[in-house]
């Protein structure tokens, strides 16, 4: 058998550290807080729709990989958990439509951020757009993982491990919730699925109290170090240390999926061309005052200058509009007196073509009827001949059996003498007739 290493998306805390979002300005606190949200969103949604565990688990591992790529300014959370549920969903065989999940995301947003909810209209501009960037970014998804998807979770190996050790089963259940939280960190993208496995296996057993045994060590089977199960357990210690994640407007997107459709129709921009859903910021994060008000008013005069452009450009075009509407009446004169001469010409010949037309119409029709008409009496006289040939044949056959009946019968009491002699005499007759036809024949050849 072919063993192929498809699982091979891991970095290491350096690529980390130089991430995509890093470079663009956003602080390691605010990348992390935006890890979470989205993921949050992934779970979320997924219980909504009514998924399997596994597409939640598989959504958030995309998640976390497509932002090792790119950054958070370039790319919305909301989008890209959208896009992350939907393609998930199709790669663990419990596809969902496009339209159930832009309804669910719309319905939680609105409740997020206390707003009123309004029912998302299909027919709108609105849905369109938001149907087509989430296709645009499963695309950017299927791009940067280079088409290979394939995710290992570490619940598969849960269950075995606690098999093999003989624990209870509260303990398996709690190593199991830690598994899910821990798809909420960087741990998927930094250990393989098996060191994460006896991660949380070590700390539910740290907290339930059960020992491990440990002479030899039992992580040592199951091929993980004691540096990795220390630092999963770390890294689940300061999640459940933080509050809970809200959203953090880091990327100048396109509206949310709560706004309506009048303030989306206000403030739609098209894509640029990188395929990127909005335009990197800053490389600072934190910016002054001073230098937003000078920015304001660098936009400001910009933005003047521009509009006098505009109205400089209107103004050629309208005075290139105006000769060329006088040309055009001009030419416009001189092409109405000819056809004001050439109307009753024209009327005149439609006339004539449309009386040939219906003469040779009706020429055609009679043609027709004519054919019918013959067909008609070919086959009346057809039948005629048909009915007096048969008409004929029965006379011919009731005129043998009158003959038949009038024949004088013999009793059967003539001798073999009679017979012989009757015999003989039909062998004269026959012989006298026939040469009689051939004296005819002779006679009529002489005369020829």
């Amino acid at each position: 058998m072919i063993y192929t290493a498809i699982d091979t998306f891991y970095l290491t805390d350096e690529q980390l550290k130089d991430s995509p979002s890093r470079k663009d300005g956003i602080v390691e606190e605010t990348e992390t807080t935006l890890r979470i949200y989205g993921c949050d969103l992934i779970q979320e949604c997924g219980i909504l729709l009514k998924l399997p565990q596994a597409v939640m688990a598989t959504g958030q591992v995309l998640f976390h990989r497509f932002y090792c790529k790119k950054s958070f300014a370039r790319f919305n959370v909301k989008r890209v958990a959208a896009s992350c549920v939907w393609l998930a969903s199709k790669l663990e065989e419990s596809p969902r439509k496009a339209r159930q999940i832009l309804i669910v995301l719309h319905r939680m947003e609105c409740r997020r951020e206390n707003l009123p909810v309004e029912h998302l209209d299909l027919s709108s501009k609105k849905y369109c757009d938001l149907k087509m960037d989430l296709i645009r970014t499963e695309r950017h998804l299927l791009k940067e993982m280079g088409f290979i998807c394939h995710v290992e979770h570490p619940h598969k190996f849960i269950s075995n491990y606690l098999a093999t050790l003989e624990t209870p089963l509260e303990l398996r259940q709690e190593a199991w919730n830690l598994a899910n939280d821990s798809l909420r960190t960087t741990l998927c993208v930094r250990f393989k699925s098996e060191v994460v496995a006896c991660g949380v296996v070590y700390a539910a057993a740290r907290r339930f109290q059960v020992p491990l045994p440990e002479n030899p060590p039992w992580w040592k089977a199951f091929d993980a170090d004691k540096s990795g199960i220390d630092e999963v357990c770390r890294v689940l210690a300061y999640l459940y240390s933080r509050p809970k994640a809200k959203y953090i407007a880091v990327c100048k997107d396109s509206p949310s999926f709560s706004s309506s459709n009048k303030s989306w129709d206000s403030n739609s921009h098209p894509v640029p061309k990188d395929g990127s859903l909005s335009t990197p910021l800053a490389d600072n994060d934190t910016v002054t005052p001073k230098t937003t008000s000078a920015a304001a008013n660098s936009e400001a005069v910009g933005s003047k200058d521009a509009l006098i452009k505009q109205a400089l450009d209107k103004l050629k075009e309208s005075k290139r509009s105006d000769d060329d509407s006088k040309n055009l009446s001009s030419d416009g004169e001189g092409r109405e007196d000819t056809g004001a001469r050439s109307k009753p010409e024209l009327r005149t010949e439609g006339l004539t073509e449309r009386s040939k037309d219906r003469e040779s119409e009706g020429r055609e029709r009679e043609r027709d009827k004519q054919k019918s008409r013959d067909r008609d009496r070919r086959r009346d006289s057809d039948r005629e001949r048909e009915r007096d040939d048969s008409e004929r044949d029965r006379d011919k056959v009731k005129e043998r059996s009158h003959r038949s009946k009038d024949k004088p019968r013999d009793s059967g009491g003539h001798s073999d003498k009679s017979r012989h002699h009757s015999s003989r005499d039909r062998d004269r007759d026959y012989h006298t007739s026939y040469s009689s036809r051939e004296k005819d024949r002779s006679m009529h050849h002489s005369y020829s």
